[in-house]
């Protein structure tokens, strides 16, 4: 049977090119029957031939590495400088957080710049000659792992890192100043480091004012048996950190038959029996309002950790492990409860025995 033109049976092996080694420009053949085109000849860019042209796009890496630089410094800036309240109206997206605004776009033009910086780089300065190279086994042979090594220290020379000084300083500046916008992100983690929490908004001559009425107490508003809340004389609800200092100062009063009091430094601090205690639990900080009025016990309602108020405010039950801080109190020439000075030790969970 005669074969027709072009069939299988005529595709024979001398009709395909020559085998090569697959450099770039030429065609090399496969065990296939397809041929391989190869790599087109390689033409050189205007920087690879013009220094002057090279020179513009160094210049333009190290300007996006500056931009970068300068937007880092003014995302720390914006987190600075502007309130968290601040409403702007910016179009086209209306009104807007200037500080979420702001920290947005710093923060993201400074990533951009680098990643811009860093493929204009690779595209106009550093070598874009392709090489070929045949697969090879997984393992590595000791000449492959010479020849690895070679191949990175030839592209590091042709990166023109070593040659290319103010991309290298500029890219170094960038790329150091990017995580300082994470670095000023953790003071949000909490106060700053002082001793804030150990101290509350009492003082001594304050007078105790009932949280319900803000009005002044007197001793014979208290009787036997009752649960009274008070806060510090000059506290208001317009005060923009009223809810952050009432969290460490709020104030509960019982009173309580001065021979029912076991704890002597309690029945001192006391006035007619009437004791104050901060209103804050011992365990996680939860606000304390259920009284026994036959044991003197308070109870946390989350975690139901249990204190005894004729006993110094001690623990008996529950996950609570300190006593409630008590405050020490008189009466001023007017006849109202006053506070002898502030509490003596943290109110509030136990951080202090944690270190």
């Amino acid at each position: 049977m005669s074969s027709q033109p072009g069939s299988h049976e005529d595709m024979s092996e001398e009709k395909f090119p020559e085998r090569t080694s697959g450099h770039e420009g030429t065609v090399a053949v496969t065990d296939g029957p397809f041929a391989d085109p190869g790599l087109p000849p390689h033409e050189p860019r205007r920087q690879d031939i013009d220094e002057q042209a090279a020179k513009r796009s160094e210049r333009t890496v190290a300007l996006l590495f500056t931009i970068s630089m300068l937007a880092t410094v003014g995302f720390i800036a914006s987190y600075v400088a502007l309130p968290i309240d601040k409403i702007v109206y910016i179009f086209p997206f209306g009104h807007v957080s200037a500080l979420n605004f702001a920290l947005g776009l710093t923060l993201g033009l400074a990533l951009f710049c680098i990643g811009a910086g860093a493929v204009h780089w690779a595209r106009t300065l550093m070598s874009d000659e392709e090489m070929p190279q045949e697969r090879h086994p997984i393992e590595a042979e000791p000449e492959v792992k010479a020849q690895v090594l070679a191949d990175f220290r030839q592209g590091a020379k042709e990166s023109q890192f070593g040659r290319r000084k103010l991309i290298r300083n500029t890219m170094f500046g960038a790329l150091a100043m990017v995580p300082l916008s994470g670095l000023v992100l953790l003071r949000d983690l909490g106060p700053l480091p002082e001793d804030k929490l150990r101290h509350t908004a009492w003082r001594k001559g304050l007078e105790l004012m009932n949280m319900n009425t803000n009005q002044p107490l007197r001793p014979e508003d208290i009787q036997v048996g009752s649960l009274t809340f008070a806060q510090p004389q000059g506290f208001s609800e317009d005060d923009p950190n009223y809810q952050t200092e009432l969290a460490k100062a709020a104030l509960m009063l019982v009173r309580l038959h001065p021979q029912d009091i076991k704890d002597k430094r309690e029945l001192d601090w006391s006035h007619d029996g009437i004791v104050a205690f901060s209103k804050i639990c011992t365990h996680v900080g939860c606000p304390i309002s259920l009284y026994e009025q036959q044991t003197h016990h308070v109870l946390c309602p989350c975690h139901q950790s249990t204190f005894d108020l004729s006993d110094g405010g001690r623990v008996i039950f529950g996950p609570a492990g300190h006593a409630l801080p008590q405050l020490q109190i008189g009466v001023n020439a007017q006849g109202n409860l006053e506070a002898l000075g502030d509490f003596t030790e943290p109110v509030g969970p136990s951080f202090w025995e944690r270190g």
